[in-house]
């Protein structure tokens, strides 16, 4: 069940590298009714850190958001150079759509600095869900050690447990980026003693991380953009061929516009290395399993991050068969309901899109 705090909703911070599914995630986060969007901050990852800021708080104002607080991080990763993946997420981040430039400020805080204080502000309450790469946590944790004792719960997209990776053979994208930022995560938030404190305090005891392994379940195909444009009142088909051709006139409605001109570009990359004409959409996955747990379920294990190897930096190298003898410090998600998930995803984005323009929903007219 979700981690609710008096109002009945759960308090996030998203620490993303906004590209297409960070897109869809912060979508996601503007429509469920059981988040509180405390903040959002950014780090560079699929693009680079100012333009993952111009690309958030313009998804965010399109979903009506233009008020939450939107902080830029650190630019860079903590030791190595940056590399960004256009090819994956197009020259801007968001593939073929085009957004207004948003209106809202950023704000004054760093990221890592927000991160901090709203956790000291409201000790045991936000749960901190990350879906790009760690360095804005890596540097709040570094700067503030009892940061692990203050979330109610870090939520971490990233890692490759038991499956190939996307990135090269065996690291995953967010993980591969700033892999150095990501040990340290791990190390500082599933110390020993951390995870015996926050046990004591009734809090989650680990960090949750969802790999590709389960992410990769969510997979996103046409006609589930059809869905999610009949749940917003607008003709199925039309979005659809939308995501398969910039022929088709777009439809009226301008999130459903900005979803599938984002996916079309996602949909043909996927097309091109995975076999496949639809899109994994693992951020928002991880952004639903921050708010409702139970959407996954997990095994407590020992996990290390490869930061020397010439073919594996950035491998997430976990301890299925407890060899190493040390304790588990991540919660690693194993299984996903990906049904109910993409249910969830097309019913409450449809709601927020059909909410934007009006439009009577299917069944409402």
């Amino acid at each position: 069940m979700p981690d609710t705090d008096r109002a009945g909703r759960v308090p996030l911070l998203i620490d993303c590298d906004t590209g297409i599914d960070d897109s869809l995630a912060l979508l996601y986060a503007c429509a469920a009714p059981e988040a509180e969007i405390v903040a959002v901050t950014c780090v560079a990852g699929n693009v680079d850190a100012r333009q993952v800021a111009e690309n958030t708080r313009a998804v965010l104002e399109l979903a009506g958001r233009g008020d939450v607080e939107v902080a830029l991080g650190r630019e860079i990763p903590l030791v190595r150079d940056l590399v960004t993946t256009p090819e994956t997420h197009g020259p801007h981040g968001v593939g073929w759509a085009e957004l207004p430039p948003p209106s809202a400020p950023l704000s004054s805080r760093h990221a890592a600095d927000l991160i901090v204080e709203e956790a000291r502000r409201r000790p045991g309450e936000i749960t901190l869900v990350t879906l790009g790469p760690l360095t804005n946590v890596a540097l709040a944790a570094l700067r503030a050690p009892d940061l692990p004792l203050l979330l109610r719960r870090l939520v971490i997209m990233g890692g490759s447990y038991r499956s190939p990776g996307n990135t090269a053979p065996t690291t995953e994208w967010n993980a591969s980026v700033d892999p150095d930022a990501i040990r340290v995560v791990f190390r500082a938030f599933g110390a020993p003693d951390i995870v015996a404190e926050r046990e004591r305090a009734g809090l989650p005891p680990r960090p949750m991380a969802l790999g590709l392994d389960v992410t990769e379940r969510a997979k996103l195909l046409p006609e589930h953009v059809a869905l999610l444009a009949e749940a917003a009142g607008c003709p199925g088909a039309e979005s659809a061929a939308r995501v398969r051709s910039d022929a088709v006139p777009p439809p009226g409605d301008p999130i459903l516009r900005f979803v599938a001109d984002a996916l079309r570009f996602y949909m043909e990359f996927h097309s091109r290395y995975d076999g496949f004409y639809g899109a994994f959409i693992h951020d928002p996955l991880a952004l639903a399993a921050a708010i409702d747990p139970s959407l996954v379920r997990t095994e407590a294990l020992p996990v290390d991050v490869e930061l020397g190897g010439t073919l594996t930096a950035g491998e997430t190298v976990t301890d299925w068969r407890r060899v190493w003898g040390r304790p588990a410090n991540v919660d690693v998600a194993v299984d996903a309901d990906a049904d109910e998930f993409l249910r969830r995803f097309i019913e409450r984005v449809g709601r927020l899109a059909r909410s934007r323009t009006g439009r009577a929903g299917v069944g409402e007219r």
